[in-house]
């Protein structure tokens, strides 16, 4: 009953039977190998649009790197106060930018249009001293398992970009996010405004697939360097083009997104049968919060149950854990089966 993290979950078998079929023969290193040139055109079949893709090994390089691409001396990143770049990444956005990030709060994860005019309206009229927004950065599907739509992306973009930032969209569960809202992947990146992309495919079935893209040729004009100078360009990248393969071959990756969600799906209504336990709300990807007592976390992980407990800071008071209840947030993936879910429900109600 593995629902800790959909960093988990291993390879699909798909993933790894390409990836087994790369490691045979020579083959022309850093990104110019027969692989590398079909994932590129498959990226912009999948957008709809010609990109510029790089690769790069971990979630934490994509968001990093996207950001350094967008930065200008005295830069602010602002994000949301709950984003894995300023939660979960150990300053490395700011380290290899050079900017700095200011959070935001918004509830479920999301910024709201208001809140993101205010925070760019606290650096006006400008001043050397406190430096300057340059970029915003959405998370989709948030932190809070909640998702994005067309508008709400629209709405967030026009504002940046009438005051000149940039706007970044950390993708590390962009599969997800796109399996719930059913749109086509351009619908909520470039045509809604969005100028970088850190597209995840880790989190959805492969080993160690990480992509930035570029809607914009000529924003990705000096990112070649930035990934040499970081550490992060990657001499036999065919290993990670041969992943994308997998991964977008026949649809697979959207197959993986859909069985996720399902699942966390499939989890929310169990819980909420449950008279002693609670889910917060539908989840809209594969993310589901739910509270119970701390009683029942403890039983559940002697069952054999990995999930985590979660800080409720932020947290629509009403929803909130009460004195000796826990929050816990529990992922599923596309490894996630059936019969793991029940199993977890089963024990639920013991």
């Amino acid at each position: 009953m593995f629902f800790a993290s959909d960093n988990w979950a291993g390879a699909s078998s798909a993933v790894a039977n390409k990836l087994t079929e790369a490691a045979v023969g020579f083959v022309p290193a850093y990104g110019v190998d027969d692989h590398s040139r079909v994932v590129t055109d498959w990226f912009s079949e999948v957008f709809e649009h010609e990109v510029a893709v790089f690769f790069v090994p971990t979630g934490t390089a994509a968001n990093s790197l996207s950001l350094s691409s967008v930065m200008k001396p005295g830069g602010i990143v602002l994000c949301h106060g709950t984003s894995h770049i300023a939660v979960d990444e150990a300053g490395a956005p700011e380290f290899l930018s050079g900017g700095r990030l200011v959070t935001i709060s918004g509830e479920r994860g999301k910024i709201t249009p208001d809140a993101l005019e205010a925070a760019i309206r606290r650096y006006l009229p400008a001043a050397v001293h406190h430096g300057r927004p340059v970029a915003v950065s959405l998370t989709q599907a948030t932190e809070w398992g909640t998702v994005y739509t067309v508008a709400e992306i629209q709405a967030l973009t026009q504002i940046a970009h009438a005051h000149g930032l940039k706007v970044h969209m950390d993708g590390a569960r962009f599969a997800n996010a796109l399996a719930y809202l059913n749109v086509q992947a351009a619908d909520i990146t470039w045509k809604a405004g969005v100028d970088v992309l850190s597209f995840g495919a880790t989190k959805n079935g492969c080993w160690c697939a990480e992509a930035v893209v570029f809607f914009n040729h000529k924003k990705a004009e000096d990112f070649g360097y930035l990934r040499k100078r970081s550490g992060h360009l990657l001499s036999k990248s065919r290993f990670v083009a041969a992943q994308f393969e997998a991964y977008f071959d026949h649809g697979h990756w959207l197959d993986n997104a859909f069985h996720a969600n399902a699942m966390a799906q499939r989890l929310h209504a169990g819980i909420n049968m449950n008279q002693h336990a609670r889910s917060l709300w539908d989840p809209e990807a594969n993310e589901v919060f739910a509270v119970w007592s701390k009683g029942t976390t403890a039983r559940l992980k002697a069952a054999g149950a990995e999930f985590y407990e979660w800080p409720a800071d932020g947290l629509d008071p009403a929803l909130a854990p009460k004195e000796g209840e826990d929050l816990v947030r529990l992922v599923t993936s596309f490894a996630t089966a059936v019969h793991e879910v029940d199993h977890f429900l089963r024990a639920l109600r013991k």
